[in-house]
């Protein structure tokens, strides 16, 4: 039990330091996102494709946000819901980082292919738009020097409590009880991002550290990721315990195949979790990984649900379609 929730935490902790320095750049570059929005069918993917990779749900908002007002076609949301992992992507780079890495390259490729093909064959559905909007940060300013001083002088509790925890998450890194034991890449990439998220934390003005560190980040991500884990890990620590688990999956390759695909279609972040638990373990093959990768999209299709509950039920079986084949041609070669 205490090592399951030493990893979580752990894993926690490096999710919580990513999101806070993403979304910190995501405010602070707010208009290169929809400047570099190019105009061609191609440069549509591309774009779709990159937001979605991004680890998180933010992304994957705004290319539903795109859509909605027929800036992007039905094939980029494909290709970015493809591409995206949702909050499982920061899990991903925490637990297994150099194959998460590889996974997105091949998630970003295949998403790119699949929306040129989804637009060859279906309608173009960029008209008919509705007013839906989603989260879009508004123009607020980052960083106000002239005020950083007074804001520590006269600390908010919400800053006092971040500022806290990030601390002792540095010092918890330094001393090895989160991350690896041996100072390698990893740990010196976790400590660096904590490092920085306690300085974002401690210059922003309070308006971003409460509406997108606080509110966004810290109590409606934070929460469900320890929460995701802690169950994920526990779950698979008592079944591979007790049930000799292993070697069930591993006599049955296929129906895993089938049921990581069906799962991969609820709109949430977390059912993942499981599949990439078992691949750390090795329990299940990079195939299977790779499918469920491709079917999930986190809750980034959520919004589209209030746009079109069409576009959100083809999107949604394009993306079984393409993961279970993906998932069945691996199996088929050994991977």
């Amino acid at each position: 039990m205490s090592s399951v929730f030493g990893h979580t935490l752990s894993i926690t902790g490096f999710v919580f330091v990513m999101m806070l320095v993403i979304e910190y750049v995501n405010v602070f570059s707010r208009g290169l996102w929809r400047d570099s929005l190019a105009r061609n069918r191609w440069g549509q993917y591309l774009v779709a494709a990159l937001l979605g990779v991004t680890p998180g749900c933010l992304g994957a908002f705004m290319v539903v946000g795109m859509y909605s007002h027929r800036m992007l076609s039905l094939g980029a949301v494909v290709t970015a819901m493809i591409a995206t992992s949702g909050d499982e992507a920061f899990v991903m780079l925490a637990v297994i980082p150099r194959q998460a890495i590889l996974l997105s390259l091949a998630l970003l490729i295949l998403g790119i292919l699949a929306g040129a093909l989804t637009d060859v064959f279906a309608r173009d559905r960029t008209n008919g738009c509705t007013g839906l909007q989603v989260h879009d940060p508004e123009q607020c300013q980052c960083f106000d020097h002239g005020r950083i001083l007074y804001q520590l002088k006269e600390m908010s509790p919400i800053r006092g409590v971040l500022m806290a925890v990030l601390v002792a998450l540095v010092a918890a890194v330094g001393s090895g009880y989160v991350g690896p034991a041996e100072w390698n890449w990893i740990r010196w990439t976790i400590l660096i991002l904590t490092i920085v998220s306690l300085l974002i934390v401690g210059t922003v003005p309070e308006h971003f550290l409460e509406h997108h560190l606080w509110h966004h980040v810290a109590k409606q991500h934070l929460p469900r990721i320890f929460s995701w884990t802690f169950g994920t890990l526990l779950l698979m620590h008592v079944l591979t315990e007790y049930l000799q688990l292993d070697g069930l999956i591993r006599e049955s390759p296929w129906i895993v195949l089938v049921i990581a695909c069906l799962l991969g279609m609820i709109p949430e972040s977390g059912p993942h979790l499981v599949f990439l638990t078992l691949y750390v373990q090795g329990s299940v093959p990079l195939s299977i990984l790779l499918a469920s990768s491709t079917v999930q999209d986190g809750h980034g299709m959520l919004p589209l649900l209030a746009h079109s509950r069409r576009d959100f039920a083809h999107i949604k079986l394009i993306n079984f379609v393409i993961g279970l084949g993906v998932g069945a041609l691996g199996l088929s070669l050994g991977f």
